[in-house]
């Protein structure tokens, strides 16, 4: 197994994509004056997976940055968001748990969150490779402005993903060696990538035979 690090042209590439897209969603949130002060719900308890080396590896770049106790604690508090996850799942329920690295109501890996993280709030579209354009009306709190300010939801200004999710894929398959398809699909929790480690990967089967990998 070999672990996955993102080489600093990527490292810096996946920086970029993430402030574009704080511009992006700040650009939205102005516009339809919305902001998460004073609400009284948080985001931090949703069920997000994650589908990415790069954020995995990323996210890991930020742990380690981290004081050695810190870490240990994350960790402690990913293995119980796991067990508690699994134990709501179990009764055919969707978990709603407070994620591992929010301290006090902050992000302790903030510079370092997930794309899911820093997209999700305000309205937004994606347009899929088979062309399906997917349509997503932002949170509780931000579904009620755009109903009081406009006759319908198409009629709000939205962050369009598409083309930042189209470079955080060209970065993902760089990472890999320009071979995607040989490798596990990742579909994780932030705990669960914090508990199973850094990424690794396998050498491909068909490499295996005196080859090197391209990772």
């Amino acid at each position: 197994m070999k672990e996955v690090v993102l080489t600093k042209v990527l490292s810096e590439e996946v920086s970029r994509i993430y402030e574009e897209m704080a511009s992006d969603y700040d650009a939205v949130a102005s516009a339809l004056n919305f902001s998460c002060d004073g609400c009284p719900d948080n985001c931090c308890d949703s069920y997000f997976l994650h589908h990415t080396y790069t954020e995995w590896a990323y996210l890991w770049q930020g742990v380690r940055e981290l004081e050695e106790s810190r870490q240990q604690e994350l960790l402690k508090r990913a293995r119980q968001y796991i067990l508690e996850c699994t134990r709501v799942e179990a009764l055919g329920e969707r978990p709603q748990v407070i994620c591992p690295i929010l301290d006090e109501g902050r992000c302790s890996l903030y510079a370092y969150r997930l794309m899911v993280c820093r997209t999700h709030g305000v309205p937004a579209l994606m347009r899929r490779p088979d062309g399906q354009t997917l349509s997503f009306p932002g949170c509780f709190r931000c579904q009620d402005i755009v109903k009081k300010k406009y006759v319908h939801d198409s009629q709000a200004p939205h962050v369009e993903r598409t083309p930042l999710l189209q470079r955080l894929v060209a970065v993902e398959r760089e990472l890999l060696g320009g071979k995607p398809h040989l490798y596990p699909r990742v579909k994780l929790t932030i705990a669960q990538m914090l508990v199973n480690g850094p990424p690794t990967l396998p050498t491909p089967h068909c490499e295996r035979s005196g080859g090197t990998s391209h990772v």
